[in-house]
C-alpha cells in the first residue's frame, strides 16, 4: 500500500544511515544504473554537475540540458555516458524542442532530475509577463515534466527529482498576484514562492502519478559553497539573512554550516536512486532523509505545512495548465490510500 503525503501524513526520517556530510557518491555506492536514461537540468555546473558524475558513474546514460553548450562541453569534458543538448528554461519553447526530441528517440526516462534553478534576482519577467524566479525554477518544470511524461511512463518506475530549497520558508504561493503586478517585489519572496510551488507541485505529482508507477520527490540540498548560484544578490542581502558582517565578511559560524558540493548533490543522488523510497513518494527530504515537519515559527529545519496543502497543491496544478496552456491529463486522486 502506497498513501500520499497531502498534509505531510509521511514528513518524518526514515533512518537512511545518511547526514549533511553524506556525499553523492557515498549515498549512491552499490546501486547499478545500467541501462537507465536520466535527463539533469543544470547538469553542467554545481551540485548538477555532481549529480551527473554520480549517476554517469553508476551507469546512466545522462543527458544534460544547457543553455550555455560552449561552457557545458568544458564542464562535461572527461565524463562518460554524457550527452549534452541545448535548452533555455526562460524559453518554453526550447524545452518543447528537447522534450520533443528526446520523446521521437523512443527511449524511456527513468530518471528526471530538476535541478537548474535561479536564486535571488531582480525583477525580470519571461516573454509571458511571468516573473523570472517562478517561470525558471517551478513553470520551466512543470512543463518539462509534462512534455516528458511519455517517456516517465514507459520507464516503468520512474522518479521525478525536483530541487526545492529551504527557501520555500521566505513565501507562500500568492494566487493573487503571483507575478508581482500589483504588490511589491521582494526577491526573498519571489524566491520562495517559486520553491513552495516546487513542493506542491511534487506532491500532486505523485500522487497522481501513481498508477504510472512514478514517483516525485522534492529536496532542500543544504547551504552550499562554490556555487554559482547566488551571483546576482547584493551584498546587502547577504547581510539581511545574516551570512555577513557589515565589511561583506561570511561569519565564521556560517562558514562552518557550508556544504561542498558533493555533499549538496548528496540528497538529489539518494531521491533518484534510494531503494528505501520505492514505496514512498511526494515527500520533501534532506541531509540524505526524509524531511520532518516544521512547526517553528520563522526559519528551521524540515518543511512548512502550507507547502504540502491538498488544497493549494490541486489549485496549483490548475493554475499551472492554464498559465502554460498545457493539459498534463493526470487524473487526480483525492483522500484516499493509494494502493
Amino acid at each position: 500500500m502506497r498513501q500520499n503525503n497531502y498534509q505531510g501524513v509521511l514528513q518524518r526520517p526514515i533512518g537512511s544511515g545518511f547526514d549533511a556530510k553524506s556525499t553523492a557518491a557515498e549515498v549512491i555506492k552499490g546501486i547499478d544504473l545500467s541501462g537507465k536514461t536520466a535527463i539533469v537540468t543544470g547538469g553542467n555546473t554545481g551540485i548538477g554537475l555532481e549529480t551527473t558524475k554520480a549517476l554517469a558513474a553508476a551507469g546512466a546514460t545522462v543527458i544534460v540540458p544547457a543553455r550555455d553548450m560552449v561552457k557545458a562541453a568544458q564542464n562535461l569534458k572527461g565524463i562518460g555516458n554524457v550527452e549534452l543538448e541545448s535548452m533555455d528554461l526562460m524559453d518554453p519553447a526550447s524545452i518543447d524542442t528537447l522534450a520533443q526530441k528526446f520523446i521521437e528517440s523512443g527511449r524511456p526516462l527513468h530518471l528526471l532530475v530538476n535541478n537548474a534553478g535561479i536564486m535571488w534576482v531582480p525583477l525580470r519577467r519571461d516573454s509571458r509577463g511571468i516573473e523570472s524566479q517562478l517561470a525558471t525554477n517551478y513553470l520551466a518544470m512543470f512543463q518539462l515534466t509534462a512534455s516528458l511524461w511519455p517517456a516517465l511512463e514507459k520507464a516503468n518506475g520512474a522518479r521525478v527529482v525536483n530541487v526545492s530549497s529551504h527557501g520555500h520558508q521566505f513565501g507562500q504561493f500568492n494566487f493573487e498576484d503571483p507575478n508581482f503586478l500589483t504588490r511589491e517585489y521582494e526577491t526573498l519572496t519571489a524566491y520562495g514562492q517559486s520553491k513552495t510551488a516546487v513542493n506542491l507541485f511534487t506532491l500532486e505529482l505523485d500522487n497522481r502519478a501513481h498508477a504510472f508507477d512514478v514517483h516525485a520527490y522534492s529536496l532542500h540540498p543544504g547551504a552550499i559553497g562554490g556555487t554559482e548560484l547566488g551571483r546576482e544578490a547584493s551584498p546587502e542581502l547577504f547581510q539581511q539573512m545574516g551570512f555577513c558582517d557589515a565589511e561583506g565578511n561570511i561569519l565564521p559560524e556560517v562558514a562552518a554550516s557550508l556544504k561542498n558540493i558533493p555533499q549538496g548533490a548528496a540528497t538529489t543522488v539518494w531521491c533518484a536512486t534510494s531503494p528505501m523510497l520505492n514505496a514512498i513518494g511526494g515527500v520533501y527530504c534532506e541531509d540524505g532523509d526524509i524531511a520532518g515537519l516544521s512547526h517553528a515559527t520563522g526559519m528551521s529545519a524540515g518543511i512548512k505545512a502550507y507547502s504540502l496543502d491538498e488544497t493549494s497543491a490541486a489549485r496549483l496544478w490548475e493554475w499551472s495548465e492554464d498559465i502554460t496552456g498545457i493539459e498534463f491529463g493526470l487524473r487526480s486522486v483525492h483522500n484516499q490510500t493509494i494502493v
